[in-house]
């Protein structure tokens, strides 16, 4: 989700410059955007969920360790991967490595401190390429104490849906 700010741009520009080449109206222009937003948002959420997992994903190997991070506040009321508006007091996460709407244990490998999140949303490709793992709600990351450190190493555990409460 948060790349579509850079798309958003890039588009607009081109609709911009296609609108004064061609002449036509800046209102059919916006139009224009926000259809192709659309489009990209079906797009990325049909890749989101027709991922390839990969030999490090937790489906194949039930753990995996990495690096944690948390939402930005100004990302609260935005749209997940699954269509839900997404709340920084919720306990959920954004994950490339499992199936959305898995449930994962995710434990702070510094202090030992583990939380329950269902993944909800997608995480940037390049975060991967940081050794990212999850990005976590800001409640979420606030029970596993690293709010002021920003990142932590972690491990993620699927969890069973049955056995959450």
């Amino acid at each position: 989700m948060k790349h579509y700010s850079i798309v958003i741009l890039l588009c607009f520009s081109g609709i911009i410059a296609t609108a004064q080449a061609d002449s036509i109206k800046i209102s059919h222009a916006i139009d224009t955007l926000i259809q192709r937003m659309d489009t990209l948002h079906l797009v990325d959420q049909q890749l989101s969920d027709s991922i390839n997992f990969s030999s490090k994903s937790v489906e194949n190997s039930k753990k995996i360790k990495g690096i944690a991070s948390f939402y930005s506040k100004n990302l609260d009321g935005t749209k997940t991967a699954t269509g839900e508006v997404f709340k920084n007091n919720k306990f959920t996460g954004a994950s490339n490595h499992v199936k959305l709407n898995t449930w994962v244990r995710v434990t702070n490998l510094s202090n030992g401190n583990s939380v329950i999140v269902r993944i909800n949303d997608r995480m940037h490709p390049r975060m991967a390429k940081k050794g990212r793992v999850v990005d976590l709600s800001r409640a979420a990351a606030a029970e596993l104490d690293f709010m002021k450190k920003g990142l932590t190493k972690v491990q993620l555990e699927i969890v069973p849906a049955k056995t959450v409460d």
